[in-house]
């Protein structure tokens, strides 16, 4: 029997102003998910695509960081869709009244983009939930996992887990590492911790797949070809050999 097709795509914002590689608008949005659609997948949340996927070919959209543009925007495009998603928090910033910040968003946190950086309130978080949305961990306080102590890895694995757990009154199975930085350490403390699938960028499992899930980015340009090649189960693979970095470098050359 063929192993399932598992597709599961990232995203983090949803803006129709905030130019950031964080964001895409609510249209392209729409857009690139009719098209994962029409190209037959069936879509579910992350835990269950990775541990029991419901078709031959599934699709699991998955949203980092909590930006509340997420539950204001990508909400009403999903549900128009029937799609449920699986959005990944960064447990100690939910709440808070000022805007996200950790290294990386530096660029955007005076000026007008400041208020793209809006979290998530639990409530809000919890009307997700409602909707049929996975809550997964995006850690607490969004660090790079492998610069950490063991003592300080295993507090924000466990920690975010059991925050999420608290506030929702539901299990949390899933994690997305912060950055996409993990290595054989980090893998083997989320597994201590107790989560049952993680998302990762493409490249080493470390024994662990369900702890290592490759996810494919999607952005604001990602249409046609760009989209198409991404979308690909043939380079989709081809991103998990070690002929992919020559492939990749190529791709880029060319514009895809």
């Amino acid at each position: 029997m063929t192993d399932p097709d598992v597709l599961v795509l990232c995203y983090h914002a949803v803006s129709a102003r905030w130019r950031s590689p964080l964001a895409v608008s609510p249209d392209a949005l729409r857009r690139q998910l009719e098209c994962v659609l029409d190209r037959g997948y069936a879509a579910t949340t992350f835990t269950r695509a990775v541990r029991d996927p419901p078709a031959a070919r599934t699709v699991a959209v998955t949203f980092d960081d909590g930006f509340r543009s997420v539950w204001e925007l990508a909400l009403p495009v999903l549900e128009t869709l029937g799609i449920p998603a699986t959005m990944f928090v960064p447990t100690a910033f939910i709440g808070r009244p000022e805007p996200f910040a950790w290294p990386g968003l530096e660029a955007w946190a005076r000026g007008r983009a400041a208020g793209e950086l809006r979290g998530l309130r639990w409530d809000e978080v919890a009307d997700l939930a409602a909707h049929g949305w996975e809550i997964g961990s995006h850690t607490r306080t969004h660090p790079r996992l492998p610069d950490l102590d063991d003592r300080a890895l295993a507090a924000e694995l466990r920690g975010s887990r059991a925050d999420c757990a608290d506030a929702l009154a539901r299990s949390c199975d899933a994690i997305a590492y912060p950055y996409g930085a993990l290595d054989a350490r980090v893998v083997a403390a989320a597994a201590a911790a107790g989560y049952r699938a993680a998302a990762s960028p493409p490249g080493p499992r470390f024994g662990h797949p369900a702890l290592t899930v490759p996810r494919i980015g999607l952005y604001e340009r990602d249409e046609r070809a760009r989209l198409a090649a991404k979308l690909s189960p043939s380079i989709r693979r081809l991103q998990g050999s070690p002929r992919w970095p020559p492939v990749a470098r190529l791709a880029r050359a060319v514009g895809l």
